[in-house]
């Protein structure tokens, strides 16, 4: 039996959504990379490339991940890149999109003969939480005004346009693209490529993927481009589980199962977010628990579950949705245990891709 606690990652729940992709790629014509800001587990690479087209990134090191790992196409893209590191992020790029035209003008000439991008910020999102809205007020993520882009139009192969965060309606996302269509058409009709980014639930369930389908082909097709997609949680929806034991009970005004994990250092998310993760699957039982991390941070609960029998120490927890924004997040807080990797083959076998000691916790300081 694998030590807990550990990242588990099923390739047949995997699979579910990459048959997903698959068929948004053979109706619309849109090529669909990889965001990995959002999951970099390289080990299930290898399934993850035979259903999309590449990867998309946010940093040098997410660059160079995307193209030694991955393959395919290789999109550069960083709020700010910096004078020491422009030289190999092109080395190891297809196409390279700024965030700004002062870094346009700054590094174009670095680029060579390869595809320039911008990051297109239309003002306008679906994002609820301000933190990650990045049509917030003086946001900083790209640019907006029609007349400063088409200044430096003859730079650009493309744009890309990342303003659908956490977007799970359909009639939304055409709300939004339909608002770009018409303020930035001119633009639009003038390039070879549009990435319209990730955040799009299209691989939720009830999702109307064919009408999807539909609105980017007609988009592709209206102004002559090649459509991207850059989905991250949407790839690895309801994939992954985080595996933990309990290693004390008790009751302070509820019952309380503290494990040996953590929200602060393995599930960062749901205390940035102030969210709580499905735990222990859909157990309807009459014992309910509040599952708290091992950490000194009072708020290090993952959240509330109910269970068929009492809790003991050293029974286990599956805590879901622990895929996106959890892996690439994970640090040592508390120098408590890093989790393991492990995979679910297709044929139900589980075997551990890697796991973290005491030296991994030294060697992350100095």
């Amino acid at each position: 039996m694998i030590s807990t606690p550990y990242y588990l990652i099923d390739e047949a729940a995997l699979l579910r959504n990459l048959k997903i992709i698959d068929h948004i790629r053979e109706q619309s014509g849109a090529k669909v990379l990889l965001a990995l800001k959002c999951f970099a587990t390289w080990s299930v690479f290898d399934q993850m490339r035979q259903h999309m087209d590449g990867t998309t990134s946010s940093s040098l090191y997410e660059v160079k991940l995307g193209s030694l790992k991955f393959g395919g196409e290789t999109h550069a893209y960083s709020v700010a890149f910096a004078d020491h590191e422009i030289e190999e992020v092109v080395a190891h790029s297809d196409k390279i999109i700024f965030n700004s035209i002062n870094q346009l003008q700054r590094f174009a000439s670095f680029a060579g003969d390869k595809p320039m991008g911008l990051r297109l910020n239309p003002g306008i999102s679906c994002a609820s939480f301000d933190l990650a809205d990045p049509a917030r007020p003086f946001s900083r993520l790209g640019e907006s005004d029609p007349a400063r882009i088409l200044s430096v139009i003859e730079q650009l192969d493309g744009v890309m346009i990342h303003n659908n965060c956490e977007n799970r309606e359909f009639k939304r996302f055409d709300e939004l693209l339909s608002e770009v269509e018409q303020r930035y058409g001119p633009i639009l009709q003038r390039l070879n490529w549009v990435s319209l980014g990730g955040g799009i639930s299209f691989t939720a369930p009830g999702y109307p993927v064919d009408a999807f389908c539909e609105r980017l082909r007609r988009f592709a097709q209206d102004y002559g481009v090649q459509v991207y997609l850059e989905p991250g949680e949407a790839a690895v929806r309801h994939t992954t589980t985080l595996e933990v034991s309990v290693l004390d009970v008790g009751f302070n005004g509820r019952n309380l199962a503290i494990v040996d994990s953590s929200t602060e250092a393995h599930m960062l998310d749901l205390l940035i977010y102030r969210e709580t993760a499905p735990i222990g699957g859909s157990s309807q039982g009459d014992h309910i628990y509040q599952v708290c991390g091992k950490t000194c941070l009072a708020g290090d609960i993952f959240g509330q579950a109910r269970f068929e029998q009492p809790l003991q120490v050293g029974d286990r927890i599956s805590i879901g949705d622990a895929g996106g924004y959890t892996m690439v997040k994970k640090n040592w807080f508390n120098g408590i245990h890093m989790p393991s990797i492990a995979i679910r083959d297709t044929d139900g076998h589980v075997r551990v891709v890697r796991q973290f000691s005491f030296d991994d916790y030294v060697s992350s300081l100095s």
